[in-house]
């Protein structure tokens, strides 16, 4: 009984969110206190359970989440995600752009929200076709494919750093396994699949060619680079040499402090806020305007984990994800496998790769233990699953095609086939890469 529970709350959560468009959140509670009743728990303690859900999903996160959203805004209207792109294309020449933009995706997309990277690089893509009478969608997607990777994969992104605090994983070898699954799923993605798109001909979007800013009106290539990749410095060599280190010396307590997500990101916006706001000419007030409107773009996330979290704990409190374990340690399915296989099923019917993460998470928690599966792998698997087939009820789908100014049909045959080669690429990769860690 508590599976078809389950499997109907799932089915209703799709519909009101899909179909009927109650904003995700309401969605969640509407959802979370029925499943509650169903289950036959009393109306006091669902309440209790919600707003345990809530709290616990959103205390681990939301510094991090806002921390990222200012990191992201200072590197938008700084111009040192140009400046990277430029450096980038003067490298390897527009003979290989596709190539410039794919490593600069990746790079401006590790610390970035999709949506900031997507509109951020999409317009630099979109002028450089332009200018150098280029196939936009050739030389664009394997940037996006990049975003994309970075988006599902990699922490500090809020749904996999959600996940990888309910499965209390490490985010440093979180980052170092997602990196080694990422190159190839990007190669795959956006630069073996991109290869085959220079049929597609269609002008972009005019309307959104990027103001190009003079040299002088953009940081240095070194600040740009350094700043970007700042947090992801401190965690990995917090990681890299932690091991070597005694765990009690003074020299260990600092390197585990810088390598906290929160302590890292906080560092590199403070860090951002000088290099790429007050050495560049803004004010202190002008800086922390840009931080504020930064934080009210990334509100609705924090509202959506929290339904979810609310979700998550009630099925827990109500017996539910228990008696999904005791079924899963049965399963024929590797619990990689079946982790990525509902994640992508939530995905396809919602549109939402956060929300399908998140609500993954909750069901296969307690595989964890039952199972002993590697919870960083645990994280990649359910990301890859996330990406799974965007298709017309995901607001992605929809920004790339308005930008890139193709038929719906054009879009599903580049766009979709794109994010379902991320998933079974990440798929692919988790696999191999548990032969070699087991």
């Amino acid at each position: 009984m508590p599976l078809v529970i389950t499997t109907l709350a799932i089915l209703v959560l799709i519909a009101l969110i899909s179909y009927i468009r109650i904003h995700a959140f309401l969605a969640f509670l509407v959802v979370s206190m029925a499943v509650g009743l169903a289950l036959g728990m009393q109306p006091l303690p669902i309440l209790e359970s919600i707003q345990k859900g809530i709290g616990g999903t959103l205390g681990s996160i939301v510094g991090i989440i806002a921390l990222g959203a200012m990191l992201g805004k200072l590197v938008a209207t700084s111009g040192a995600a140009q400046q990277i792109a430029v450096t980038m294309m003067a490298l390897v020449g527009t003979r290989h752009a596709r190539w410039a933009f794919m490593v600069t995706g990746f790079i401006v997309g590790l610390p970035l929200f999709y949506s900031v990277g997507f509109m951020l690089l999409s317009p630099l893509v979109i002028t450089v076709a332009y200018r150098y009478k280029l196939p936009a969608l050739y030389i664009g997607l394997p940037m996006l494919a990049s975003l994309s990777v970075t988006q599902g994969y990699l922490p500090p992104h809020p749904a996999p750093l959600a996940i990888l605090k309910q499965f209390n994983a490490d985010i440093g070898l979180t980052l170092f396994y997602g990196i080694l699954v990422s190159i190839p799923a990007i190669l795959i993605s956006g630069a073996l699949f991109g290869s085959t798109l220079k049929r597609y001909t269609t002008l972009p979007n005019k309307a959104f060619m990027a103001a190009e800013l003079a040299d002088e009106q953009m940081p240095s290539v070194g600040i740009s680079f350094f700043t970007v990749l700042l947090p992801i410095l401190l965690i990995g060599l917090s990681t890299l040499l932690t091991p070597f280190l005694a765990t009690e010396s003074v020299f260990a307590q600092i390197l585990v402090t810088l390598g906290e997500p929160t302590v890292s990101m906080l560092i590199s916006v403070l860090v951002a806020g000088i290099t790429l706001g007050i050495w560049r000419g803004k004010s202190m007030a002008d800086v922390t305007a840009l931080l504020a409107e930064s934080v009210k773009e990334v509100a609705m996330l924090f509202l959506i984990f929290g339904g979810a979290g609310a979700l998550k704990q009630v099925l827990t409190d109500g017996g539910v994800s228990q008696t999904i374990a005791d079924l899963m340690q049965h399963s024929s399915l590797h619990p990689y496998l079946l982790a990525w296989t509902m994640a992508a099923i939530i995905r396809v019917c919602v549109g939402s790769s956060t929300v399908s993460g998140i609500t993954t998470a909750g069901f296969v928690t307690p595989l964890l233990q039952s199972s002993g599966v590697e919870p960083n792998l645990m994280v990649l698997s359910i990301g890859a699953g996330s990406m799974m087939f965007s298709h017309v009820n995901d607001t992605g789908f929809w920004l790339f095609r308005e930008y890139f100014q193709l038929s719906m049909a054009d879009t599903l045959k580049t766009w979709s086939i794109m994010e379902t080669l991320v998933s079974l690429s990440g798929l692919a990769g988790v696999m191999l890469l548990s032969l070699v860690i087991h």
